[in-house]
C-alpha cells in the first residue's frame, strides 16, 4: 500500500482570549495508506475538525508538514493547495451541505464541472456513484426532496466525484438515527474500498469506529493507537 497522506510533528495553537493560548493539536504523528480506513476518535472540542482540516489543507499548522501523496504542501502557494484540494481530496461532513436550488445529479456534477471535466463525462460519473449508492431513482429530486440519509449519501458521491486519493470524513452520520446511520455508513464503506482510497474519518461512535481497519485516539493535543 502507498502512503497517501503523513502529517509530520503537525501542532496547532488558538488564542483564547488576551493571554491565553490553548494547544489543541501537540506534534501529531499520522499515516494513512491507499485502501486503509482510519477512525479518528475523541470527544467533542478535542480537535478532530482542526486536525481534519489541517490534512485536508483548509488550515495550516503552526509546526509540521502535512504531505499528500508525497508531496510537501504545507509551504505551497495557495493556488497549489486549491488544486490539491479540488482533485486530490474529498471531504464529507456531518451537515451535508448540498445546493438546494439544485438536483442530487447535478449536485454530484459540480464539482467535476469546477475542476474542468466535461459536462457528458460528469454526468455519467455522477449518475454511476448515485446508482452505486442506491439512488438511482432520485437523480432529479432535489435536496429538500430527500431524506436525511438520502442527502448524505448524495454528499458522499459528492466527495467522490473528482476521484480523489484520499477522503477526510468529519462525522458523517452524526445527524442522522442509528439505523440511518448504519445504512449511510455501508454506502460509504462500499465505495472507499471499491476505489481503494486512503481514508480518515472523524467520529465519537466507538461502533462505527470498529468497522475501520485502525482506529486512533486523540488525547491531549496527541494521537495515540487504540
Amino acid at each position: 500500500m502507498s502512503e497517501v497522506l503523513r502529517l509530520a510533528s503537525v501542532s496547532k495553537s488558538f488564542e483564547m482570549g488576551k493571554a491565553t493560548k490553548v494547544r489543541v493539536l501537540d506534534g501529531v504523528e499520522l499515516a494513512v495508506c491507499s485502501g486503509e480506513t482510519v477512525g479518528l476518535v475523541a470527544p467533542s472540542g478535542a480537535g478532530k475538525s482542526t486536525l481534519l482540516h489541517i490534512a485536508g489543507l483548509l488550515d495550516s499548522p503552526d509546526s509540521g508538514e502535512v504531505v499528500i501523496n508525497g508531496r510537501n504542501l504545507e509551504r505551497a502557494r495557495d493556488g497549489r493547495r486549491t488544486r490539491v484540494r479540488r482533485l486530490e481530496v474529498g471531504f464529507v461532513y456531518q451537515l451535508h451541505h448540498l445546493l438546494r436550488e439544485f438536483s442530487a445529479l447535478e449536485n454530484v456534477m459540480l464539482p467535476q464541472l469546477a475542476a474542468g471535466i466535461a459536462r457528458k463525462r460528469a454526468k455519467e460519473r455522477a449518475a454511476e456513484l448515485l446508482e452505486e449508492t442506491g439512488m438511482g431513482d432520485r437523480l432529479s429530486h432535489r435536496p429538500a426532496e430527500l431524506s436525511g440519509g438520502e442527502q448524505q449519501r448524495v454528499a458522499i458521491c459528492r466527495a467522490l466525484a473528482n476521484g480523489p486519493r484520499l477522503l477526510l470524513a468529519d462525522e458523517p452520520t452524526g445527524n442522522l438515527d442509528p439505523d440511518t446511520s448504519g445504512s449511510v455508513f455501508d454506502v460509504l464503506l462500499k465505495l472507499v474500498r471499491d476505489e481503494h482510497l486512503a481514508v480518515l474519518i472523524a467520529t465519537h461512535d466507538h461502533d462505527l469506529a470498529g468497522r475501520l481497519d485502525r482506529t486512533v485516539r486523540l488525547e491531549s493535543g496527541r494521537l495515540v493507537s487504540s
